[in-house]
C-alpha cells in the first residue's frame, strides 16, 4: 500500500490520478489532498477518499469548504503555509505535484527535502530552479519521476541506461492546433481556438501553452534537468498523431521510443506505482487503424518559444524563471483578452532581453526574478 499525496487534486492530472487511485484502492491509499480555490471538487474528494489532511489556498474557499464539510471527515488547512506545514507533513511514500505555475516551486522543493518520491507534473519546478531541485533530491536520496507524457515516455525509455550513453533525446509534440495556421492569421487568433486542442484535454494555461509551443519550450529545460543532457542534445519533433510520447536515441544508433494512444493515466500510475506495472484500462492501439506516423521539424520562425528556452538554458541562473514568468503572466493577458495572440512570445522575449541574470541565484532571488518578470510585463504593455 502506497501512501500519496495530491497536489492540486482538482485540477485535470490531479482528477486523473484520484480516478487511478480509485482503480487501485488495494495499493494506494491517498492522505492528502491540497488545492487553490475549488471547493466543491475538493469536498466531493474529500468525502470519497478521506484523506487525514486537505488545504485550500484561497481563504475565502476555505471558509466555504468548512461550512459544508461534515465534521470529522477530514482536518481542514488554508494557504501555502498549510500545504508546507500540515499536507507535506503526512507520512506518505509518493507526492505527486500537480499544482500549476511557479506557486508549486516551494511544495516541490518541500516533498524532496522530506525525501519522499516527487511523481512531478509541475514542469515550473523544475524550469526555474532544476540544477537545485535534482541536487538536493540527489542529496536526500528522494526519487524524482516525471508525470509529463513526453518526460514519462524517456523515463521508461531510459529503464537501465546510463546518461552518458544517450545521443538524442527526442521530445515530440502534437505541434497544437496551430501547426498549419500561416503566420499572417496568428494575429487574429482567439481565446476559444487557442484553447481547442486537437488531442490533449488539459487545463487551460497548459492548453495556450501547446498552442504556442511555449509547453515544449518549458519540457526542453526540463529534461536538460531531469536526465542530465546537456541542451544541444535534446531535440523537438512535432507529432500531430500523439501516439509516440517521445525517444531517446542512445550511442549505438538504436532508437527507444514509448508509445500509446493519449491518455494522462498511463504516466501518472507508472510514477505512483513504479518500478511495477499495473493494469489500467483504456484503449489499446491499433496499427492497422493508425497507419501511418508522421514527423516534421517544428516551425521556429512561426513559433518562437523553443528558441526562448534555448537562450534561457544558455545563459541559465535566473533566466529560465523570467521566461516561466513572463510567459504565465502573457497568457494570463491573453485568455483576459487584453492582448492577441503573437504577444505572448514577443512579451515573453522583451522580458528576457530586460533582465540582469544572476548566474548561481539561490531560491529567494529565483522566486525574486519571477516576481520582478510579472511586473515587467505589465510594464511593458504600460
Amino acid at each position: 500500500m502506497k501512501k500519496v499525496v495530491v497536489l492540486g487534486s482538482t485540477g485535470s492530472v490531479g482528477r486523473n490520478a484520484l480516478d487511478v487511485a480509485r482503480r487501485l484502492p488495494d495499493e494506494i491509499q491517498v492522505v492528502g489532498l491540497a488545492a487553490r480555490s475549488n471547493w466543491e471538487v475538493l469536498r466531493e474528494q474529500i468525502l470519497e477518499f478521506r484523506p487525514s489532511v486537505a488545504a485550500l489556498v484561497d481563504p475565502g474557499a476555505c471558509q466555504n469548504l468548512r461550512k459544508t464539510l461534515p465534521n470529522g471527515a477530514t482536518r481542514l488547512v488554508e494557504g501555502l503555509d498549510g500545504i508546507l506545514d500540515d499536507v507535506l507533513e503526512q507520512e506518505a511514500d509518493v507526492v505527486l505535484a500537480a499544482i500549476t505555475g511557479a506557486a508549486g516551486l516551494p511544495t516541490t522543493l518541500k516533498a524532496v527535502e522530506k525525501g519522499r518520491r516527487l511523481a512531478i507534473a509541475n514542469k515550473e519546478s523544475l524550469v526555474m530552479a532544476g540544477k537545485r531541485v535534482m541536487a538536493l533530491a540527489r542529496e536526500k536520496n528522494a526519487e524524482v519521476v516525471p508525470v509529463d507524457s513526453e518526460h514519462s515516455a524517456i523515463f521508461q525509455s531510459m529503464r537501465g541506461s546510463r546518461s552518458s550513453e544517450v545521443t538524442r533525446l527526442l521530445l515530440t509534440g502534437s505541434g497544437g492546433p496551430f501547426r498549419e495556421t500561416p503566420a499572417n492569421e496568428l494575429q487574429g487568433v482567439t481565446r476559444e481556438q487557442a484553447l481547442n486542442h486537437p488531442t490533449w484535454k488539459m487545463g487551460p494555461k497548459i492548453t495556450i501553452d501547446s498552442a504556442t509551443l511555449m509547453n515544449k519550450a518549458l519540457e526542453v529545460i526540463e529534461a536538460r534537468w531531469l536526465f542530465d543532457v546537456p541542451p544541444e542534445r535534446i531535440e523537438v519533433v512535432i507529432h500531430p498523431e500523439s501516439v509516440v510520447h517521445s525517444m531517446v536515441e542512445f550511442q549505438d544508433g538504436s532508437v527507444i521510443a514509448q508509445l500509446g494512444l493519449p491518455d494522462m493515466r498511463v504516466p501518472i500510475q507508472f510514477a505512483l506505482t513504479y518500478p511495477e506495472r499495473r493494469p489500467l484500462e483504456i484503449d489499446r492501439l491499433s496499427f492497422p487503424e493508425i497507419s501511418r506516423l508522421t514527423f516534421e521539424e517544428p516551425d521556429r520562425g512561426r513559433f518562437p518559444a523553443l528558441d526562448l528556452a534555448y537562450r534561457a538554458l544558455e545563459t541559465g541562473g535566473t533566466l529560465p524563471a523570467v521566461l516561466n514568468a513572463a510567459n504565465e503572466q502573457a497568457v494570463e493577458r491573453f485568455l483576459a483578452g487584453t492582448i492577441r495572440f503573437p504577444q505572448i512570445a514577443s512579451l515573453t522575449r522583451q522580458v528576457m532581453d530586460h533582465h540582469d541574470a544572476i548566474g548561481e541565484p539561490e531560491i529567494p532571488q529565483i522566486l525574486e526574478a519571477d516576481r520582478w518578470a510579472r511586473e515587467e510585463v505589465d510594464r511593458c504593455l504600460s
